[in-house]
């Protein structure tokens, strides 16, 4: 059984992957082909958003968008602190302090409450600037943007959208990458819509952003004279190879790998129902991409014991997050490690992810939940 099956869905989309890789490389327009366009129309117009701009990867994504909005030292960025690394590690690496927020025991994204909270303290506080929030769609489900976003107008934050593990969400009817003032996402292999390498891509409606964020993907360039840079930018672009697999993918993950990894999590459902363990939560109005099926597991369960049991039995699982972002390494001694995230630290000490791809069968979900009762159920 695999984690993430890559290969079963290049064994079912091979023939149109290799014609589409072959006729990239009879072009040899390697760098910004057509079908790097193609699939910014494509992918702007299933979000519904104006623009998309793709880049080399998520973290850039990210990146480029607070180096838009100018986002530096002496600004705070509110950050969840139950997700990947780069949701801090951006806004840090421009030199503003990434302020960490607890989220919500059962959805796992950014809790309101504590966001309104820390943004009333760091205020207090009056050391750093409130300039935005990074709002993390984890797993594949949407944050509260409507809480969110009336926090975001009250303190006049930006409102930034990291959709890199949300795509193809939506909430209420209006899509994931698309809440956002800018909203990003990621193309690295495992994520909802994944490419064979790295990329990301960049959402608004914003039209000056667009022109700003299309120069800093490139070196800062003109927009008339790449060789005519007017501001410090970086090299990140998505290849043509990468937009061609995609364009590919992309049509099988809207005709049915949304619908088949959402039936995955239905069995799921089903067959760990009674289990002791809490199951994700999805709240009304909310349809999740679903790039993580992950439990928490009872207390005083033994976390390593269940994974070594399930990987004798050849079910691989993963752990995301070991650790709170505000106790990572990198933010020892700063005051983005001050956070106080109790939610946080209890799910670092009992999530675990389960296999979730668009080609389970339910054989192997009923495999994984039998191991599962067996040593959660007392």
């Amino acid at each position: 059984m695999q984690f993430r099956d890559l290969k079963a869905q290049y064994q079912a989309l091979k023939q149109d992957i290799d014609h589409a890789v072959w006729e990239a490389l009879e072009d040899c327009n390697f760098i910004s082909g057509s079908q790097v366009s193609e699939l910014e129309h494509l992918l702007a117009e299933y979000v519904g958003v104006k623009h998309c701009i793709t880049c080399g990867n998520g973290t850039d994504a990210i990146s480029l968008a607070l180096a838009a909005w100018g986002i530096g030292a002496g600004d705070a960025v509110f950050v969840p602190d139950f997700t990947f690394f780069s949701s801090g590690e951006s806004p840090a690496g421009r030199g503003a302090v990434p302020i960490f927020v607890d989220v919500d025991a059962r959805t796992f994204n950014l809790n309101p409450v504590k966001l309104e909270e820390t943004v009333l303290a760091v205020k207090k506080e009056g050391k750093y600037t409130p300039k935005a929030v990074v709002a993390v769609d984890l797993f594949g489900l949407c944050a509260d943007y409507a809480s969110i976003r009336l926090i975001c107008k009250k303190y006049g934050l930006l409102l930034l959208e990291d959709g890199a593990q949300g795509f193809g969400g939506h909430l209420k009817g209006k899509r994931a990458c698309s809440f956002g003032d800018i909203s990003t996402t990621s193309f690295f292999p495992a994520k909802p819509l994944g490419c064979y390498g790295d990329g990301g891509a960049i959402f608004t409606d914003h039209d000056d952003w667009t022109e700003t964020l299309r120069s800093l993907t490139v070196h800062g360039k003109n927009r008339e004279d790449k060789y005519d840079n007017i501001r410090i930018g970086m090299n990140s672009r998505l290849d043509t190879l990468q937009a061609a697999i995609l364009k590919v993918k992309f049509e099988a993950f809207q005709k049915y790998e949304l619908t088949s990894v959402n039936q995955a999590a239905k069995w799921y459902g089903e067959e760990l129902d009674g289990s002791g363990l809490t199951l994700p939560l999805i709240p009304d109005g909310y349809y999740s991409s679903w790039a993580q099926y992950t439990v928490q597991l009872p207390e005083g369960i033994n976390r390593q014991e269940v994974q070594d049991k399930l990987k004798e039995a050849g079910v691989p699982t993963m752990i995301y997050y070991r650790k709170p972002m505000h106790i990572q390494g990198a933010f020892a001694g700063t005051d983005s490690s001050k956070a106080y995230c109790p939610v946080t630290e209890k799910l670092c000490k009992t999530v675990l992810s389960l296999p979730m791809h668009p080609y389970m069968e339910r054989k192997d979900v009923r495999k994984a939940a039998d191991i599962l009762r067996s040593v959660c159920v007392r």
